[in-house]
């Protein structure tokens, strides 16, 4: 009852968050990472939904070794890019957006030197999203690592204020 309430307050007074996924989503897609990770590769996805200026909902999860079967043969993200277009067509074909990103790491949720040097969304505003111990956990906001990204390789720590940035759970319309 009292997340609601909060969830209400900050809502009235338009303290919205950037991204909203709701714990259904979250906890399933999550437990998805966990499991395709195997507790030994790293896996990912990019979260699809709806944006509107920069308050973004989350609607499902499109995993990256789905669009690429082999992004993941060397336990890291390698991502054909190449195969932006099926991601840009399934967008289409549901009428959404990538509104961020996520992937898992084997230890913390800090961004590696080759996740700054290479968003896999180049866009300004554009977030990261890091889940430590390859999602052995649920990963929730304040545990995990959220990155804005700015431009020009240079990236925006949400991390520590995370429950500002990224709420799960309800969120009203």
């Amino acid at each position: 009852m009292a997340s609601l309430l909060r969830t209400l307050l900050r809502a009235a007074k338009g303290q919205h968050p950037k991204l909203v996924c709701s714990s259904k989503i979250w906890k399933t897609s999550a437990d998805e990472l966990r499991r395709r990770a195997a507790g030994k590769r790293e896996s990912g996805a990019f979260l699809l939904g709806a944006a509107n200026g920069d308050y973004r909902r989350v609607r499902q999860f499109l995993f990256y070794d789905d669009v690429d079967p082999t992004c993941f043969v060397n336990g890291i993200v390698e991502f054909d890019g190449a195969k932006f277009g099926i991601v840009w067509q399934k967008c289409r074909d549901l009428n959404m957006t990538v509104v961020a990103d996520v992937h898992v790491h084997p230890c913390g949720f800090g961004q590696s030197p080759s996740d700054r040097d290479n968003p896999m969304i180049p866009s300004i505003g554009h977030l990261a999203l890091i889940l430590p111990d390859y999602a052995r956990r649920p990963g929730m906001p304040g545990g995990i690592g959220i990155y804005e990204y700015l431009g020009s390789r240079r990236w925006r720590d949400h991390s520590r204020h995370g429950e500002e940035i990224f709420h799960v759970g309800w969120w009203p319309k």
